[in-house]
């Protein structure tokens, strides 16, 4: 771990450890709220996360070359979350989903307009926009990949202790 990480990493143990989960501790930095980050491999990285930010709508945060490959990209929803992917790495599939096998719930509330986009674009509808019996209104597309994107207007049920 170099001294840049390793300074990192002490400050987040020293905010995690100190209760402070604001966002932005005393440093100044902006911290994230705790999430659900999924993440995938793709046989071709740069080609998927084009895909996913200009038909999509996915923010391009980082993306961490490494000899060639893309190693780590952070890929934001402009709406909350957001996902993480890289490169595929053949020696990681005792832990990481193989390219193309991966599927999410992409809550938006703007369905409607973003199914206009990525049908616009060509993108591969698997199920059509329709209101579901459960309250929400979604689709599901297949990116370049393979893998499989729903977008809907269900946020989920309430957590028993938010009554």
């Amino acid at each position: 771990m170099n001294d840049i990480n390793a300074a990192n990493a002490t400050k987040a143990d020293e905010t995690h450890q100190s209760g402070a989960h604001s966002g932005t501790p005393a440093d100044g930095r902006n911290l994230r709220a705790p999430d659900v980050w999924p993440s995938l491999q793709a046989h071709d990285a740069p080609a998927l996360i084009d895909f996913l930010v200009s038909t999509v709508g996915f923010l391009r945060t980082a993306v961490h070359e490494d000899g060639g490959r893309v190693a780590h990209a952070q890929l934001d929803w402009p709406e909350g979350g957001g996902i993480m992917l890289g490169d595929h790495d053949p020696a990681s599939s005792a832990y990481c989903l193989d390219p193309g096998t991966f599927g999410a719930y992409v809550v938006t509330d703007r369905v409607d307009d973003l199914y206009r986009r990525v049908t616009a674009a060509g993108a591969k509808v698997l199920r059509p926009l329709a209101d579901q019996p459960y309250g929400s209104r979604e689709f599901t597309i297949a990116d370049p990949e393979g893998n499989k994107w729903s977008f809907g207007t269900y946020r989920g049920e309430p957590r028993p202790d938010q009554g």
